[in-house]
């Protein structure tokens, strides 16, 4: 039998059929059109409109939540002040319990020292703000008959008679009911404020002795990679806003020690006032230096005179300058890593859903999300959106 020759065959019993060959063409998936409805969103249109209503659907999510969150502020609100200050804070605690302190001593010393300084602050205020309010209400006189004088040199005329309409109608408007609402409102607000003090104390104590206990509970539904993505989120997370409140407290102590010595050397009273709502101003990126500037230079004016009021511009001028080219990057380094843009538009959303508060926490908490982000994949590793896909050359 040669190489090519064939084999003879060998007798099959009877009753077995030969194995049937698979037919590989018979096998393979059809692709199949898709009919009517279906193929309405299979094309370039449908994938448009199906990314619409996904993005749709997690808008009305946010919009919910924010909802939800500006109808219960009396929570919410003191739950995110607390979260920064624990933040703020918990290196202290962290540092007590290294030298042997016990947990709870260690968060009820840090909370006590805390809350020494917040009312050391308040009780400096009122007792200066009290000391010199006769004098400031006698200068502000002064200061208007000066400005009375100063609108009759001008090029338009201004008549007594319209300064007085002006006066009356403050008057009256002092005399009215709506004042007096505007006082009973004034005293559920100041409930309000201490309802929410209590609370914010008392999630901060929680934070400060049982913050990563907290966190690892709400991680245990994870494992794997979500898990530790969980611990890389809210390491950074803490991490950012114990940064962002630091820094930005020792910029401000240092805002307010050098405009208070300018207001004490020109003159002009409640500098000591003046100079810790500049603290308190300065966590307001952007805009707060310049509120607090334009209104210690308005008391200068009126209580001391213009040319006092244009040195205070010029003390205010030199010491955001110094903050901004020189404090600000050592102290703050690339804790904010947001562009101004951002900054002014986190501003305006959190001015206009929660006030002044949200004005403060509005940038830390847009800080956070994005060092999340920056940390989502791995410890140097973006989540995939926020990658840098190529060279940018602008």
């Amino acid at each position: 039998m040669g190489l090519f020759g064939r084999r003879a065959r060998r007798a099959r019993p009877a009753g077995r059929r030969p194995p049937e060959v698979p037919d590989v063409e018979a096998s393979r998936p059809v692709a199949t059109e898709p009919l009517g409805a279906s193929k309405l969103w299979s094309d370039g249109m449908g994938k448009v409109a199906t990314r619409s209503v996904q993005a749709l659907a997690v808008i009305a999510l946010v919009g919910v939540l924010v909802f939800a969150s500006t109808r219960l502020t009396l929570v919410v609100i003191p739950v995110l002040i607390a979260l920064v200050l624990a933040a703020a804070i918990s290196p202290l605690v962290s540092w007590l319990r290294r030298r042997g302190v016990r947990s709870i001593l260690a968060t009820w010393l840090a909370l006590l020292a805390l809350i020494a300084i917040l009312a050391a602050v308040l009780w400096l205020v009122v007792r200066a703000v009290v000391d010199q309010w006769d004098e400031l209400r006698r200068q502000a006189l002064d200061g208007f008959d000066s400005l009375q004088t100063y609108v009759q040199d001008l090029p338009f005329q201004i008549s007594s008679e319209q300064i007085s309409s002006v006066r009356d109608s403050a008057v009256n408007f002092l005399q009215s009911s709506a004042v007096g609402s505007g006082a009973l409102q004034g005293v559920s607000q100041t409930a309000d404020f201490v309802a929410g003090f209590f609370i914010m104390v008392v999630v901060l104590f929680f934070f400060l002795k049982d913050g990563p206990a907290m966190w690892e509970f709400l991680l245990r539904p994870f494992d794997g990679e979500a898990y530790q993505r969980g611990r890389r989120v809210g390491a950074a997370t803490i991490q950012t806003l114990g940064n962002y409140v630091r820094g930005t407290a020792i910029v401000a102590a240092v805002d307010a020690i050098g405009i208070g010595i300018g207001l004490a050397i020109v003159g002009v009273p409640l500098a000591l006032p003046l100079s810790v709502l500049v603290f308190l101003l300065a966590f307001i990126p952007l805009v707060g230096a310049t509120l607090a500037g334009i209104l210690a230079a308005l008391v200068a004016l009126v209580a001391v005179g213009p040319v006092e009021a244009l040195i205070v511009v010029a003390i205010v001028v030199g010491v955001n300058q110094l903050e901004g080219n020189f404090l600000q990057p050592i102290v703050m380094g690339r804790t904010l890593r947001l562009h101004p843009l951002v900054i002014l538009f986190a501003l305006t959303a959190g001015t206009v859903l929660v006030g002044i508060t949200g004005a403060v926490l509005a940038v830390p908490i847009a800080a956070s999300i994005w060092r999340a982000i920056q940390v989502w994949d791995g410890p140097d590793l973006p989540a995939k959106f926020a990658r840098q896909k190529r060279v940018e050359t602008v």
